[in-house]
């Protein structure tokens, strides 16, 4: 879905604008008196929960799945295991060494 792949809890932010902008929305209703705004409200402050709900359950399902902390920036980092299968695996191509006599800059 969103960054909620990436790290689930990275989902935090845009949940929280979500259920701001509803609250505040909800919170003008209450001065407005046309039926026709409310009504317009109302729907606009049902698709705002509805998005919020939809990037909590595709936070909470990749949390749950540990698909967060494979790829997370923050606490995925590389382990020193994977490190020394890297190192271990002879599969990398070789460089070529630099000449010894490099041009003038």
């Amino acid at each position: 879905m969103y960054m909620a792949r990436c790290c689930p809890l990275m989902a935090i932010v845009p949940i929280a604008l979500f259920l701001t902008a509803s609250f505040f929305v909800l919170f003008t209703l209450r001065k407005v008196s046309d039926k026709l705004l409310k009504g317009l409200g109302y729907l606009a402050v049902g698709f705002l929960l509805l998005g919020a709900l939809v990037i909590f359950s595709d936070a909470a399902l990749n949390l749950a799945k540990g698909l967060g902390n494979m790829r997370c920036p923050i606490a995925g980092k590389m382990r020193k295991c994977d490190m020394m299968q890297m190192m271990k695996n002879k599969n990398m191509p070789e460089m070529p060494m630099p000449e010894e006599k490099l041009p003038p800059r």
